[in-house]
C-alpha cells in the first residue's frame, strides 16, 4: 500500500493505493507520502476539486466491502456535482432499506471521491461520517453549491 496526503479546506485528506487503484480516503494527515503516478494523479484531482477547478473524478476505485456496499457506492458516485439524492431515494432504486443505505453512506470508504456528502436525509441534512462531522458535509455541499439546498 501507498499513501499521500492533500491539505484542503475540508481538512487534511490522506489517499490510499493498492494494487494500482485507490482503496481509500481518510481525514488525517500521514508522514508517509509516497511516490506514484496514480497517487500523483488522485492529490492533483483532489486539490483542483478543492480549488473549484474540477467538478468530478477520473480515478481507479477499489471499494473494499460487500456487493451491496459497492452498490451504494456506484449510486452515490452517480450523482453529479451540486446535486443532491435521499437515502430513501436511494434504497428504492436498489430495493432495500433506506437504513441500510445510510450504513452503507457511512462505510463509504472513499468519501468526496465517492460524494457520500450528497446523500441526505428526508427532511434534509443527517449527519457525516468524515472528520468535523455535519460542518464539512455543509461545506463540500456550499463548495458544490448543491442545487435548492436551503444551509
Amino acid at each position: 500500500m501507498k499513501r499521500r496526503s492533500v491539505h484542503t479546506q475540508f481538512g487534511d485528506l490522506t489517499l490510499t493505493e493498492e494494487d494500482g487503484a485507490i482503496v481509500s480516503l481518510d481525514w488525517f494527515w500521514s508522514d508517509r507520502q509516497d511516490d506514484s503516478a496514480l497517487l500523483d494523479e488522485a492529490a492533483a484531482q483532489l486539490a483542483a476539486y478543492a480549488a473549484a477547478e474540477r467538478e468530478d473524478f477520473d480515478l481507479p476505485l477499489r471499494v473494499k466491502g460487500s456487493e451491496f456496499q459497492r452498490d451504494v457506492c456506484a449510486a452515490m458516485s452517480a450523482i453529479p456535482f451540486g446535486y443532491t439524492r435521499t437515502y430513501g431515494e436511494i434504497a428504492s432504486d436498489l430495493g432495500v432499506p433506506a437504513q441500510a443505505v445510510g450504513q452503507a453512506c457511512g462505510g463509504n470508504p472513499i468519501p468526496v471521491i465517492i460524494p457520500c456528502h450528497r446523500v441526505m436525509g428526508a427532511k434534509g441534512l443527517t449527519g457525516f461520517s468524515g472528520r468535523g462531522g455535519v460542518e464539512t458535509k455543509v461545506a463540500l455541499l456550499r463548495h458544490e453549491r448543491a442545487a435548492g439546498l436551503l444551509i
